[in-house]
């Protein structure tokens, strides 16, 4: 979100995320985690107000209605026109259910477009619950003033996703065994690309056959996150940081 943009966004009123489309005078009844959500954990009853998204329309305000209990929204006015994400890509190694929770929502926090788990040679777990994923972004987008939705892909093999990726997308490929270098700098002379891919793998790393497979894609960065290790959730903070501040849209006042 540019930074300009900040003021406009109301961080004290709750927000929440509806598969409906947004109008002036429409009327969305709640289901029923939405209207416990609203009447029994943020404590709102008829009459009060929340914010709605719905990943297209933008934001709006919205009165609460309802006898016993909140159960449905009537739409007033729009508070923020619709947004986009950067293109950008996070491509990662699932992890375990906690640790993923935590990437899932620090990646949406951070600009992902879309999340996109693969699986290495060395990766932890093979199964993913993409539902949990999807509600973990929606989460992360309801509490942070984010309108558009992060997409979550179902796994694929490492080797397919790369020969399905579209051409003239930077890789950036971060790389534990890379040589320590500065990463800025990395970045700032990396080639353009139509969109940005970052990739981070377990916490076993890559095979040497993965590592080649890697260096082999046009349009590649191989990036060092510095001399420590990184636990597989900080990575994905601290690449997604760096490549948001040098090619993202962290550079737009």
């Amino acid at each position: 979100m540019p930074q300009s943009d900040l003021a406009k966004v109301d961080f004290r009123s709750p927000r929440l995320y509806v598969d409906a489309p947004l109008h002036e005078g429409a009327e969305i009844a709640l289901d029923r985690d939405q209207a416990n959500y609203l009447g029994n954990v943020l404590r709102l009853a008829a009459g009060g107000t929340v914010l709605v998204f719905n990943g297209r329309d933008g934001e709006w305000r919205a009165a609460i209605g309802g006898r016993k209990r909140p159960d449905q929204l009537s739409i007033a006015g729009r508070t923020r026109a619709q947004a986009a994400l950067p293109d950008l890509t996070y491509a990662f190694a699932p992890l375990k259910h906690a640790r993923l929770d935590y990437m899932v929502q620090k990646a949406v926090e951070m600009g992902a477009a879309r999340l996109q788990p693969v699986l290495t040679r060395f990766t932890q777990v093979s199964r993913v619950n993409g539902e949990r994923m999807r509600a973990n972004a929606i989460e992360a987008a309801e509490q942070c003033g984010i309108l558009a939705l992060t997409a979550v892909d179902e796994p694929q093999p490492l080797e397919r996703w790369l020969s399905q990726r579209a051409a003239g997308r930077l890789l950036v490929f971060c790389d534990e065994d890379a040589p320590v270098a500065d990463p800025v700098a990395a970045l700032a002379g990396a080639p353009k690309g139509s969109g940005i891919d970052v990739l981070v793998g377990p916490e076993g790393g890559f095979s040497e056959d993965e590592r080649s497979l890697l260096r082999r894609q046009t349009g590649t960065l191989i990036l060092s996150l510095g001399p420590r290790i990184l636990r597989a959730d900080t990575a994905a903070v601290a690449a997604l940081a760096l490549v948001e501040a040098v090619l993202g849209d962290w550079r737009r006042s």
